[in-house]
């Protein structure tokens, strides 16, 4: 049991991250449990906060928990969404400031709550995981002019196309007439699925193109993009794929065979 314990105290510590999110989620919802008026307020972001909290590091919790879903111990963090952390923290402040009696005080209390905010935070922007949105979308350009490229027209029965792995996540948020023999499924690889374009695509060093080609008719995809880097035992085209376009580094190959059945 101890073990187990510990495990989640390292989950949560990992959760809060330089541990002062959680200093103040905790002064907040003590302090909303102990002078908040509102029974219903007092409970929902006072006392089951709390609860959620010691509920998720008591050992039993997460043995269920594990039990119950087959990805039990990559998914038992996701418990600690249910607590609305930033919502305690906020309306504790606020409450905190309107309950000094003076303005002059209010102005202290503010001063010092930017003040914890400025040396227990950080500039998310200045983060290396940051990057300026490249449109409107903030996806890949290169994905907009791929599917741009590969899309139905209107009126047209949706498509499906052989994505690189890298782009899966972003183009169904640009175009759900796009379909895909695989997609975030494959990419998060501790899921260990299975998919016959993404093993002949995306696993070996070098792409076995005749594989390919069968299992991409398979699934009836009319397009297959691939990155023009990627190294291939052949060139597609003496297999009867037509090189539609290059965008941004990617070819974009069209199968005649499977775009003749769409007509």
């Amino acid at each position: 049991m101890y073990g187990i314990f510990m495990q989640c105290w390292v989950t949560m510590k990992l959760y809060g991250g330089n541990g002062a999110i959680l200093l103040l989620f905790l002064a907040s919802a003590i302090y909303l449990a102990i002078t908040e008026e509102s029974v219903k307020k007092k409970i929902m972001l006072g006392i089951l906060p709390l609860l959620i909290f010691v509920g998720f590091l008591f050992p039993v919790t997460k043995i269920v928990y594990v039990a119950a879903f087959d990805d039990g111990s990559d998914t038992y963090y996701r418990l600690l969404w249910l607590v609305p952390m930033y919502v305690v923290i906020g309306y504790a402040g606020c409450k905190f400031l309107f309950s000094l009696k003076k303005s002059i005080y209010q102005r202290v209390g503010l001063v010092i709550i930017l003040a914890v905010i400025m040396v227990t935070g950080s500039f998310v922007y200045a983060s290396v995981n940051m990057s300026r949105a490249e449109n409107l979308y903030h996806i890949p350009q290169s994905v907009i002019d791929i599917c741009d490229v590969v899309a139905p027209k209107e009126g047209e029965p949706r498509i499906r196309v052989a994505f690189p792995g890298e782009l899966v996540h972003f183009v169904r948020q640009y175009d759900t007439d796009i379909l895909m023999p695989y997609g975030r499924e494959m990419v998060v690889t501790q899921w260990d699925y299975y998919n016959p374009v993404y093993e002949v695509m995306e696993k070996p060093e070098i792409i076995d193109g005749k594989a390919l080609l069968e299992a991409t008719r398979e699934t009836k995809c009319s397009y297959i993009v691939l990155g023009e880097n990627r190294k291939i035992d052949c060139d597609l085209e003496d297999l009867g794929l037509e090189l539609v376009k290059n965008v941004q580094g990617y070819n974009i190959y069209g199968d005649p065979e499977i775009l003749a059945l769409r007509e």
